[in-house]
């Protein structure tokens, strides 16, 4: 082999050992997108469950509180009916 053939060798392997070093250095970039790329949207998708939990809690704790003033209004409603409430005007 002469000199001129085992510099190009040499030259082939460096360039080789190159690119193949460039082919590692973008498949991790890509990899570490990916990772943040999924920590994002996990991240998102918490945040967004979490604010529907609390508009639902919400909206639970709303309808509650009218149920409760309307079985009150329906009572206070039966109790004058029958005469039994406080606001009687016929009680002495």
């Amino acid at each position: 082999m002469s000199s001129n053939q085992s510099f190009n060798a040499g030259a082939t392997k460096g360039h080789a050992q190159a690119k193949t070093q460039e082919w590692v250095e973008s498949a991790k970039d890509t990899a570490q997108s990916a990772r943040d790329k999924t920590a994002d949207v996990a991240q998102s998708t918490s945040d967004s469950a979490q604010q529907k939990r609390e508009e639902a809690s919400g909206f639970l704790q709303q309808t509650g509180e009218q149920v409760i003033n309307m079985a009150q209004g329906a009572m206070d409603s039966v109790k004058s009916t029958l005469g039994v409430g406080d606001n009687n005007p016929h009680k002495k």
